[in-house]
């Protein structure tokens, strides 16, 4: 029977009127029409001055405080209050990664005042009302796509959603595949995987298939990290906090995979940025088990999928969806095998995801 990626989605949640009215105020509040260009500049933000401020950049997000690290020594701050009232469509107001101005004090606290502005970004759409953006890390230059072979399973779904996150955040997209020490215990995750490499490959995709246990590909992985900052982001078990042991020798948390659901439980809690070797940085995230791409029109898709887009200029129809309309290029292109059923599966979840989101 054929695997039903939608299945992997969240459910969306509340009341429909209430989420119009919500919609509403969004839509409101990105009507810059109803400002004048003054206005615009007076309520751009500006870096505040003064001799007590440092530039420090923030490491961790943690309960008791955020980390900053500034010239070799951390910090525990907090926001000050008139960031804390700003209204933007993000969940939360930092992130991981985020160069901040903040005033030190002598007992190691201190007080953020500034963020400055971001290069890059990795989110996802916040799973509860998908009304918000949830920032993951920032000012990253790559998004390193952790998924694993049989506990959890190979999830394309998965790692096509994540390269489109990464590359419209301005980050290069780079798949790491785990445990591939595993590879021998299932014959059909072993074709899957084969498939896989094959298919981002030919994407031009880097593509690692490592393993914590015999370390093969560790040594690769560690040369495609230097001199980069990395997020290592991906489903919940992969295991993310071992590959990052295994690169830093620092000693994160790690978990089992429960066993019954062969799901992936979570062990970091928490977003990490941490230093490793040839002058890099990598940053540990929390796993998921869905990812909603944020701010992702249903226009927009086919563009992040260059095989289709090639082949869509054919189709008789331009504005064709390569499911049902006649003499399509696509379709004839999947046949013949120009185009790998696994992205086309992909492309067709994520289409049929968006439409259900302008339902509800």
């Amino acid at each position: 029977m054929k695997k039903n990626y939608l299945d992997e989605e969240e459910a969306f949640h509340g009341d429909e009127r209430k989420e119009l009215r919500q919609e509403r105020k969004i839509l409101s509040k990105k009507d810059r029409s109803k400002y004048k260009k003054t206005d615009l500049e007076k309520k751009k933000k500006t870096p505040p001055k003064g001799d007590q401020f440092r530039r420090g950049r923030i490491l961790a997000i943690m309960a008791d405080g955020i980390l900053v690290d500034f010239e070799d020594e951390l910090y525990t701050c907090s926001l000050r209050g008139a960031l804390k009232k700003e209204t933007l469509r993000s969940k939360n107001l930092i992130a991981v990664g985020d160069f901040v101005l903040f005033e030190p004090q002598k007992d190691l606290t201190g007080s953020i005042a500034y963020v400055e502005e971001r290069h890059s970004v990795l989110s996802r759409a916040d799973q509860i009302s998908r009304r918000k953006e949830q920032l993951i890390a920032v000012n990253i230059d790559q998004v390193l796509i952790t998924a694993s072979i049989v506990s959890p399973t190979l999830k394309p779904n998965l790692i096509d959603r994540y390269i489109i996150a990464a590359r419209k955040g301005d980050m290069e997209p780079i798949i790491v595949i785990n445990k591939i020490d595993l590879l021998s215990e299932s014959p059909e995750e072993k074709a899957l995987f084969d498939q896989v490499i094959e298919v981002y490959h030919d994407l031009k995709i880097p593509i690692f298939p490592v393993s914590t246990i015999t370390n093969e590909g560790i040594d690769a992985l560690k040369k495609a990290m230097e001199k980069k900052s990395s997020v290592f982001s991906g489903q919940s078990g992969t295991g993310k906090s071992s590959l990052i042991n295994t690169i830093t020798g620092s000693e994160l948390l790690t978990g089992k995979v429960v066993a019954k659901t062969r799901k992936g439980s979570h062990t970091t809690t928490h977003t990490h940025l941490l230093p490793i070797e040839g002058e890099g940085f990598c940053v540990d995230t929390p796993g998921i088990k869905s990812f909603g791409i944020w701010d992702l029109k249903e226009e927009e898709v086919q563009h992040f999928f260059s095989e289709i887009s090639a082949f869509a200029e054919q189709c008789k129809f331009p504005n064709c969806s390569h499911m049902h309309e006649p003499d399509c290029a696509v379709e004839r292109a999947i046949e013949k095998g120009g185009i790998s059923r696994l992205r086309f599966d992909s492309y067709c979840a994520l289409i049929a995801s968006l439409k259900g989101n302008l339902k509800r």
